[in-house]
């Protein structure tokens, strides 16, 4: 069975800092194009950025420059270091995996597997 953990939200005001964690069972890891999605209060899914299984990262013009995505295969586990951020950030974020190995989507959708999400609010 899949499990996908986010962890690592939070309230932080407006500039500050936060790194998510997801950690994944349930598949091999390693293999796999990851991503993290996140949505609003009121608005529909939004791709965040992605890595694929070479460590090639992928990111949203919205958090460009801010943000930086990476993996411990060994640890199986996903990390989201978000800096400086502004009140737009806040979302429920969440992890999310492909259905197929390799792929990497870079949209809010189209994935087979996500997490519970974890809440990261920007807040003065």
């Amino acid at each position: 069975e899949v499990q996908l953990v986010e962890s690592g939200g939070g309230l932080v005001q407006p500039g500050g800092s936060l790194r998510l964690s997801c950690a994944a069972s349930g598949f091999p890891f390693s293999s796999y194009a990851m991503s993290w999605i996140r949505q609003a209060p009121g608005k529909g899914l939004e791709w965040v950025a992605s890595i694929n299984s070479y460590d090639t990262t992928y990111y949203a013009d919205s958090v460009k420059g801010r943000a930086t995505i990476s993996r411990d295969n060994a640890k199986n586990t996903l990390y989201l270091q978000l800096n400086s951020l502004k009140t737009e950030d806040t979302a429920m974020y969440y992890c999310a995996k492909p259905p197929v190995t390799y792929h990497v989507i870079m949209s809010g959708g189209g994935y087979s597997d996500r997490g519970q999400g974890t809440q990261v609010t920007v807040s003065s």
